[in-house]
């Protein structure tokens, strides 16, 4: 169908609906027409690191881990293998006449809010803290899951939550969020300008108000911005339930139909929630035009057709995928990948990592070992096969007579436990332990799922007590630790607690068996934090102040336990011979990736922009370009990075981009440039300075 014969179809029904029809598709469950061929769809699907809450799919590692990756070809990979099975499962379901929630093609994925605080319980739903990681990881998604035809969509994607929000998640119904201009545009919408500038079918609106407004009814967010600055001809959404907070909460209005009206006029199109019912009334109150109701049900009634909605899923160039490509072995081989390459080692000392056959008496302990929850992270999938970390490691070891593995869970992974058993013994008498602590999907996520929390955020960034206490116990053994570490977030703990350590994030449906696979050195650590990891609760600001000051490594004023960026490997690399070439409009860095080891490995290579004579309101260094290289053993590699003047430019108070003229360093690094950056095992950075 051609943009104009669709066109015309979106039109002849708007003539023939009737407003009672039209207000009922601009709910998520939205109603047959069948006079006129509309079938009944819900909006309302997930897929954030996998088809999320509809049976069987493949359990990719949790977004942040994929983040952590540092590989937007290796992320659209993922979102492409998403996309295939939501549209065999849809092909499904059509098949059977089921209609239901989680079973359509309009996924509300990525979620691009900036995670500026660890404690908030959602983020690992992001990209993590950077605005420049963020935009690409979400354009990558973008693809992944649209495809490469804007007129044919493959399943359409959805940018949340627009914007500013990254918790708390307690006050997400009532707070009025007022960042400064520049936090505004510096941190905080550039993902989601990416996002538009890619071509992402439909935006989602935040709960909280922006400067007064509620998010999903903002003229400044939705009209100023979305529409007319950035051109966007998409569909927006209401988050769930967050048009009725308008009344009943935010009390910027007084009634459902005044809410209705506020946000449909606002080009609000779609309303997760009931609310939209109240849309007849605020038409008989005048606060409303059948007008406006129709460029909204045209956006949506466009992606319905971009989708094929009104064709049969055999006349799709998809209608071929079915149940055999739902959790696939090519996709379960790509969801082990991922978390392989997801895996972050932050320490290993004296080279105790990997472990091969080093050890033949191997203990595994922790609350984590075995604990399902730890694999999930949350907006997560079902299947039948999910592989923990204690069966990934006996699976490692299983063929292996000279090698003896046990386990004693040791502590309680919620709280303390009345008795410690005789892991402790068994400990000392190993010859190296494998203790797997951490968090899981109830202590962190979002409000109403994870049960161990309030509202789905953490008070408090610390490893938990009763297991810090019992590492402890552990450590003085002597027998050597090798951490493994799961979560969604920073997690603060002594570095000295363990020999080495493992940030494994929730590692999805294979993480068991990734876990082991680098463990063992039948994969090499490449993961780099998405995050900066903070040594404590203490050292973090309000968590309700959106503003950047002393967060993420672009701010920071105290010294992390580990920066963003980083990420050792088996081998060690170095950076030779960085070449810069400044033209009229573009800077080209070229840079020699040598790999001083033994071993093959890959290593993301970070570039970063730095003012030589920084002020108090200037980033510390922003990363400006990213690429992950495999190097062979004693190989070397040329990385080359295209910048543009546009590069250098800053977000001034009054959120204005401006080019400030002066000396900026260009740094090359594996990490976020610093001392402890290099102190900790990161590759000496390299660094030119050239003047705009």
């Amino acid at each position: 169908m051609t943009v104009q014969e669709r066109n015309d179809e979106i039109n002849a029904l708007l003539k023939e609906l009737t407003l009672e029809e039209k207000v009922s598709l601009m709910l998520h469950e939205s109603m047959a027409v069948p006079r006129l061929g509309i079938p009944e769809y819900n909006w309302w699907n997930e897929g954030l690191h996998g088809v999320a809450r509809n049976g069987a799919a493949t359990i990719f590692p949790q977004t942040i881990g994929l983040a952590a990756t540092f590989d937007t070809k290796l992320a659209q990979k993922e979102y492409e293998a998403i996309s295939d099975e939501a549209r065999a499962k849809y092909n499904e379901s059509i098949k059977a006449n089921s209609r239901k929630q989680y079973q359509g093609l309009t996924f509300w994925t990525p979620n691009v809010n900036i995670f500026r605080d660890p404690r908030w319980g959602r983020g690992q739903e992001t990209f993590g803290e950077d605005p420049y990681l963020t935009s690409q990881m979400g354009i990558a998604a973008v693809k992944g899951l649209q495809g490469d035809d804007a007129d044919n969509l493959k399943t359409a994607a959805c940018a949340k939550h627009y914007a500013v929000h990254s918790g708390p998640e307690a006050g997400r119904h009532v707070d009025d969020i007022n960042p400064s201009k520049k936090d505004l545009w510096e941190t905080y919408l550039p993902a989601f300008k990416a996002l538009v500038d890619n071509g992402v079918e439909s935006v989602m609106g935040a709960y909280q108000r922006l400067y007064g407004e509620p998010c999903n009814g903002s003229k400044f967010l939705l009209k100023d911005i979305l529409r007319e600055k950035w051109g966007f001809k998409g569909h927006v959404v209401s988050d769930c339930w967050a048009v009725r907070d308008f009344h009943e909460h935010h009390k910027v209005t007084n009634t459902p139909a005044e809410s209705a009206a506020l946000a449909i006029n606002m080009t609000c199109d779609l309303n997760c929630g009931c609310t939209y019912h109240a849309a007849l009334d605020a038409v008989k109150q005048g606060l409303l035009t059948e007008e406006t109701i129709n460029e909204s049900l045209y956006r949506l009634l466009d992606t319905r057709f971009k989708l094929g909605m009104f064709d049969s899923p055999e006349k799709s160039k998809w209608g071929h995928l079915g149940k055999k490509d739902v959790d696939s072995k090519e996709h379960r081989a790509l969801a082990r990948e991922v978390a392989q390459k997801s895996i972050v080692l932050l320490k290993n000392k004296d080279g105790l990592l990997p472990l091969k056959d080093k050890f033949k008496k191997i203990l595994v302990m922790g609350p984590v070992a075995a604990n399902v929850n730890a694999l999930l992270g949350n907006y997560n999938g079902l299947n039948s096969h999910l592989v923990t970390m204690l069966e990934g490691i006996i699976g490692k070891t299983e063929d292996k007579a000279d090698i003896s593995i046990d386990y004693v869970m040791g502590v309680g992974m919620y709280g303390e436990s009345k008795q410690r058993g005789w892991t402790l013994g068994q400990a000392e008498n190993a010859d190296v332990v494998v203790a797997c602590f951490g968090l899981d999907n109830a202590m962190e996520g979002e409000e109403g799922e994870s049960v161990e929390t309030i509202k789905g955020d953490r008070e408090t960034i610390e490893l938990p007590k009763w297991q810090l206490d019992y590492l402890q116990a552990a450590k003085e053994r002597g027998t050597p630790i090798v951490l493994v570490l799961t979560g969604g977030s920073a997690i603060a703990f002594p570095r000295e607690i363990a020999d080495a350590i493992l940030m494994v994030w929730y590692p999805g449906e294979e993480g068991g068996n990734a876990v082991a696979d680098v463990i063992f050195g039948d994969a090499i650590p490449e993961g780099h934090l998405p995050v900066t990891f903070p040594k404590s609760t203490e050292d973090l600001p309000d968590f309700a102040d959106y503003s950047m000051k002393n967060r993420t490594y672009r701010y920071i004023e105290k010294e992390p336990l580990f920066p963003f960026g980083f990420g050792l490997s088996y081998t060690t690399f170095a950076f030779e011979n960085m070449d810069v070439v400044k033209n009229a409009d573009s800077i080209k860095v070229c840079v020699d990736v040598k790999n001083c080891g033994d071993v093959d490995a890959s290593n993301a290579v970070q570039l970063y922009i730095a003012k030589k004579y920084r002020t108090e309101t200037d980033p510390i260094c922003s990363l400006k370009a990213f690429e992950k290289i495999f190097v062979k053993a004693k190989g070397t590699e040329k990385v080359t990075f295209e910048l543009s003047t546009k590069d250098f430019e800053s977000i001034n108070e009054e959120g204005e981009s401006v080019l400030v003229s002066g000396e900026y360093n260009i740094i090359v690094a594996d990490s976020s440039p610093s001392d402890l950056s290099e102190k900790l095992g990161a590759t000496k950075s390299v660094i030119k300075t050239i003047s705009l």
